[in-house]
């Protein structure tokens, strides 16, 4: 077995330390909360461009493995990722940025807590982010497990294809590796930890996805030979929408992703919490140039280089591995460490995103809110430690019982908080006669819509249409994704819910909304 990609990742892993290390020192500046939470403020425009976005295992694992199953329709999919610059940073940015000074707020929950003066919505907004970031590490842990079990070594003991707790002995010897490093860099150096990484391996996806689109083009013989054998594998609806041989993606669905992608992508916690953390005005408009620039480079290829996939493994087991796959088999050992790279470093960086922000809220919102508002900052530390390390160790466990495709998981978890979080935080950036009674309606009706379908996808029993049948699907209520069915019950929920309830404290609202 060659061990040169192994290396590369190893080499990954331990920059990742590295730069665990130098956030460590930086974070310290501002005192525990503020500079492990939130970087003291200081995002520039790259780390805001290359960090604050949603890319993770579903855009190099669960994304890839849609297009090698259904083909040239999943451009449909994620043609509005080019509107995400403008819908994440231009709608939001300059007022969550600056609602998060004039507060003093250090996370999401604590910004809508002080916006609204009230402590329900903090602990609200708390536990639910809690539990969705939680399930959304469940996928992410899957897809680092993939890639390291694809270049490990064969385990010393046993047979690695042995099947135990409903994975290969090769896959949870890969989990464990990598649930061990990124728990510690995330836990050492914090919210910078998170960010530096990820600009730094945001780098090394572009340059993955670059070095991997001509080697796969030559490979297959070119876009139109890899469309004739998807048509061959799968039928004619790999080349013409809506999917392939079924419909994967109806214009009720097309409808549904854009939407998704583009406008339910400012909902994301985690990117919301970046919001509060750039350094000033100018730092976001260039962030929009920078991430609409990113977009175009990393998922226009993504497509290409996965048709052509088709043609190069034709018969591909397990979808979710074509990524791994398609970089060991095209490329020399070394330049395919290189490229897998791209992938690992995407899980890794959403991994001690979603990390640092359960830590905060467990830490910062619960604890040290409710529990022990004196505790000193050794203490504080020591619980963020723990509640991660709890956290992550649970969602390994999940990752070994997940379904087939990580992109459902990745949906059902971008759309709930989306369903969860959006509509809040227009309400508290841009809505004086937003109250917090709205914002409660808004937050638990979105999910608990989200949610409904999904429960009631799972007692029909069957998935009409976006992933194999599994019991991890929801009803498409009219032909649509429940999360824009969520959006909506959201915002009437959170303007029915407000206008009834009395109008907001206004001398707290002109200090949040000056003339």
């Amino acid at each position: 077995m060659d061990l040169a990609p192994l290396f590369s990742l190893v080499l990954l892993m331990v920059i990742s330390m590295v730069i665990g290390g130098l956030a460590n020192k930086a974070s310290e500046e501002g005192g525990f909360l503020r500079g492990y939470f939130l970087g003291n403020r200081g995002l520039g425009s790259w780390s805001m461009a290359l960090t604050a976005t949603v890319m993770s295992g579903g855009t190099f694992m669960g994304f890839p493995s849609l297009v090698y199953q259904y083909g040239w329709v999943l451009a449909l999919w994620i043609a509005s990722y080019m509107m995400v610059p403008l819908c994440t940073f231009a709608v939001l940015g300059k007022r969550m940025g600056w609602l998060a000074r004039k507060t003093g707020a250090i996370t999401l929950p604590e910004l809508l807590r002080e916006r609204f003066q009230s402590p329900m919505v903090g602990v609200v907004s708390s536990a639910v982010m809690i539990f969705l970031l939680a399930f959304g590490l469940i996928s992410q842990f899957k897809g680092g497990a993939i890639i390291l079990q694809k270049v490990l070594p064969p385990i010393p003991f046993g047979d690695p294809n042995q099947v135990f707790v409903g994975q290969t002995l090769q896959f949870h010897y890969g989990l464990a590796i990598f649930t061990l490093v990124v728990l510690s860099y995330t836990v050492y150096g914090g919210f910078l930890a998170a960010v530096w990484t990820d600009l730094f391996q945001s780098v090394l996806m572009a340059i993955g996805i670059l070095v991997l689109f001509p080697l796969a083009m030559q490979r297959s013989g070119g876009l139109e030979a890899a469309t004739q054998a998807g048509i061959a594998a799968v039928g004619p609806g790999f080349a013409f929408a809506p999917g392939a041989g079924r419909e994967f993606l109806p214009p009720g669905l097309a409808f549904s992703f854009f939407a998704m992608w583009s406008i339910a992508g400012m909902g994301q916690p985690a990117t919301l919490v970046r919001l509060m953390a750039f350094r000033d005005t100018p730092t976001l408009r260039h962030a929009i140039f920078l991430l609409g620039t990113y977009n175009a480079l990393i998922y226009i290829p993504i497509v290409l280089i996965f048709v052509c996939a088709r043609a190069i493994l034709p018969n591909l087991e397990k979808p979710d591995e074509v990524m791994p796959t398609m970089a060991l088999t095209v490329a020399s050992p070394w330049l395919a460490g290189l490229i897998l790279a791209a992938p690992f470093g995407a899980v890794m960086a959403t991994v001690s995103g979603f990390l640092v922000q359960i830590s905060s809220g467990l830490v910062q919102d619960l604890y040290h809110r409710f529990i022990n508002p004196d505790a000193g900052e050794r203490t504080l530390r020591r619980i963020s430690n723990l509640g991660m390390t709890i956290i992550a160790l649970a969602a390994a466990g999940a990752a070994t019982q997940s379904p087939k495709f990580l992109q459902a998981l990745i949906v059902f978890t971008g759309g709930s908080a989306a369903c969860a979080f959006l509509v809040p935080a227009v309400m508290a950036a841009f809505w004086r006669r937003g109250t917090a009674r709205g914002v409660l309606i808004a937050m638990l009706g979105g999910m608990g819509t989200m949610l409904g379908l999904y429960a009631a996808g799972w007692i029909q029993g069957k998935d009409p249409g976006i992933a194999e049948p599994s019991k991890f699907a929801p009803v498409y209520l009219f032909g649509i994704a429940p999360f824009v069915w969520g959006l909506v019950v959201s915002a009437i929920g959170g303007v029915v819910g407000s206008l009834l309830d009395s109008p907001p404290n206004e001398e707290r609202v002109r200090a949040l909304f000056p003339e």
